[in-house]
């Protein structure tokens, strides 16, 4: 049996967790323009990407923009290996996904990553993936009891950079959604946020985003007319040379990231490519 200081234990762990991922799903809808969140390609329903505060929202193709302020915040985060080829273990609560891209700019070290998390297939089930999540870190928006959170995946995309002296690594929630475990992008339906680069940046350089299964290729457009085309990735391998279309394994979507050279900022994103399958 179960001591009671055990019990009040995990109870409050899981209370707190809870607790945080309502808190989180507390969003100011309101204008905030450093960091944007594009929606493009043919979308059936407006979807909710819950984005890091200093977040414009803009939708591709209209002449409206919105903001999410909110979920910010600076933590210390260990970085997870690229998990794509890593055999998924039976009922393990733990979060899939790993490193999108890394690179260097000026000598900084900068790095996305995703934490991806299989959807639970009942309450109980629910209760122990709301406890690892808590011990990430990670707390969905809209989630106020276990139900919520029954049969769908939730996800959490982290920019971390390194300071003027390569050390002192902090990172940042850039943006989370809750989403249903069969849910699925179609031919160049896009959805990206744009960040500053390091956070004492003005100009939005790196966009995050993801994609349709379906497409081979990502094009980012700059304000200096310039674009950055991003392919699909051969193979699973990362390198700080390239940025590459990924699959992270317990993601529904593909995703990307492109950055801007310095002295310029995001314009527009667009699939340019795409298979018929």
């Amino acid at each position: 049996m179960m001591s009671a200081d055990r019990e009040n234990h995990d109870m409050t762990r899981h209370d707190i967790a809870l607790l945080l991922a309502d808190a989180a799903d507390e969003v100011e809808i309101g204008i905030a323009p450093t960091q944007a969140l594009i929606r493009g390609g043919r979308r059936r329903k407006a979807r909710r990407w819950a984005v890091a505060a200093a977040a414009a929202l803009v939708v591709a193709g209209s002449t409206g923009a919105l903001a999410v302020t909110g979920l910010s915040g600076d933590e210390d985060r260990t970085l997870p290996a690229v998990l794509p080829t890593v055999p998924e273990t039976p009922n393990a609560v733990e979060p899939q996904g790993g490193i999108l891209a890394t690179g260097t700019d000026e000598g900084r070290r900068w790095t996305v990553s995703i934490d991806s998390w299989r959807a639970p297939k009942d309450t109980a089930d629910a209760r122990s993936a709301l406890d690892a999540m808590a011990g990430y870190g990670d707390y969905p928006a809209d989630v106020r009891t276990e139900a919520d959170l029954v049969g769908k995946i939730a996800y959490f995309v982290y920019h971390t950079t390194n300071n003027a002296v390569g050390e002192d690594s902090r990172s940042t929630l850039i943006a989370q959604n809750l989403v249903p475990e069969g849910d699925t992008l179609s031919g160049t339906d896009v959805e990206a946020a744009a960040v500053p680069l390091f956070p004492e940046d003005g100009s939005q350089r790196l966009v995050v985003g993801h994609v349709a299964k379906t497409a081979q290729q990502v094009t980012c457009s700059w304000k200096d007319g310039t674009t950055t085309t991003v392919e699909r990735a051969v193979s699973d391998e990362i390198n700080d040379k390239e940025t590459v279309i990924r699959d992270p394994k317990g993601s529904p979507y593909s995703w990307f990231v492109c950055l801007a050279p310095r002295g310029t900022a995001y314009q527009s994103v667009e699939v340019t490519g795409q298979t018929s399958r």
